[in-house]
């Protein structure tokens, strides 16, 4: 049967037995809601991913939690102990550096082993890049993907792409200021030309946002000295062809030539793209159009 989950939490006050998990901010210290600074307030235990990021956050806001870390390195370790805190009536807040906890943050394991356990779980909603990201993006919002950070081994992380190639939602990654290079190329080799968002430093004082093809944001960002900043990464979905039969292709081309003054060249590559063709076998036909027209 499924498992239901009830809460009569309906304040911001942390109660007996109950896991919170709170979304922090991820660069303005303003953007931290106020049920979020109460159940912390209030938690007998704050789980942290870095205690002393977390205890600056407290301390802005005059709060003495008793920090406890939890992250990726000890989390199998020092889950037992905070369920058995949590079936033993002591409320935890899990919190992450920035942003909300699990979603490509530390925490994964606790929830799996709290909801296994029957204890209560309460989400205390904040920040997320990659929803603050796409809310500015100018791409898809009905239907996305979140895919966060790729894998570290090459293979690993192109079998990933070559997955996503086909993909029509929104894909929205993380990566690195160190990587993000890297992983704009490979997506290029892999999907070729999209239009994308790059998304940086969020909520900060030098937040930006590159648009344009991932061509066009890989040239700025090459022609920078330094790339600073958490970066979120949006690709557009793949778009469905326009049905490709010779008629359909050649009425394209005729059209084209009478009405544009592109080179020869320019409207093949167009073309092609636009039908998912070979670029010389259009060029071919577009020519032996030209010739008759001559």
């Amino acid at each position: 049967m499924p498992s239901t989950s009830l809460t009569d939490d309906t304040g911001p006050n942390a109660g007996p037995g109950t896991l919170y998990v709170v979304a922090t901010p991820i660069g303005n210290r303003d953007d931290i809601t106020l049920r979020a600074l109460s159940v912390l307030k209030n938690a007998d235990l704050i789980a942290a991913e870095d205690t002393r990021h977390t205890g600056k956050l407290l301390s802005l806001h005059g709060i003495k939690g008793r920090l406890i870390s939890y992250h990726e390195y000890n989390e199998r370790v020092k889950t037992p102990g905070l369920v058995d805190r949590l079936k033993n009536g002591s409320s935890v807040a899990l919190v992450s550096n920035a942003g909300t906890p699990v979603v490509s943050d530390p925490g994964y394991r606790l929830i799996k082993e709290a909801i296994a356990a029957g204890i209560n779980i309460v989400p205390v909603p904040g920040v997320s890049a990659a929803v603050a990201a796409l809310s500015v993006s100018g791409l898809a919002t009905d239907s996305f993907i979140f895919i966060g950070f790729c894998p570290k081994k090459k293979e690993k992380r192109l079998d990933l792409l070559k997955d996503l190639k086909k993909e029509k939602r929104t894909i929205i990654f993380y990566e690195s200021p160190r990587r993000i290079l890297r992983l704009v190329e490979e997506i290029i080799s892999v999907t070729g030309e999209r239009h994308s968002v790059l998304s940086r430093e969020i909520t900060k004082v030098h937040e930006e946002f590159i648009r344009g093809t991932l061509s066009e944001i890989l040239t700025v960002l090459k022609d920078r000295p330094e790339i600073k900043g958490e970066c979120t990464l949006l690709v557009s979905g793949c778009e469905e062809k326009e049905a490709s039969s010779p008629e359909t292709v050649t009425k394209e081309l005729i059209e084209s030539l009478c009405s544009n003054k592109k080179p020869l060249s320019v409207l093949a590559k167009e073309t092609a793209k636009k039908f998912g063709l070979s670029r010389k076998a259009v060029y071919e036909e577009a020519l032996r159009i030209k010739n008759e027209q001559s």
